[in-house]
């Protein structure tokens, strides 16, 4: 599943980029929850939260049904 959800992931990350951040996938659980670190503008962002839960956890569950949850690491 890991290798599924890295190729999303490299879907979202230009739009992330554009706005100056990039994301990382750092571990796909067996419960199917993805933790991600958030670089550059991301990770000090008032709303790197609503990026993660509205962006980037919604794209991917709908991508992938088997992810429960991300997170930032």
């Amino acid at each position: 599943m890991r290798e599924d959800v890295e190729k999303v992931i490299q879907l979202l990350r230009p739009m992330v980029q554009s706005d100056g951040g990039d994301l990382e996938l750092v571990n796909v659980s067996t419960e199917g929850v993805v933790t991600i670190r958030l670089h550059g503008a991301c990770s000090g962002c008032a709303s790197s939260t609503t990026t993660l839960r509205n962006g980037i956890e919604r794209y991917l569950r709908h991508k992938l049904p088997q992810v429960t949850a991300v997170q930032a690491e």
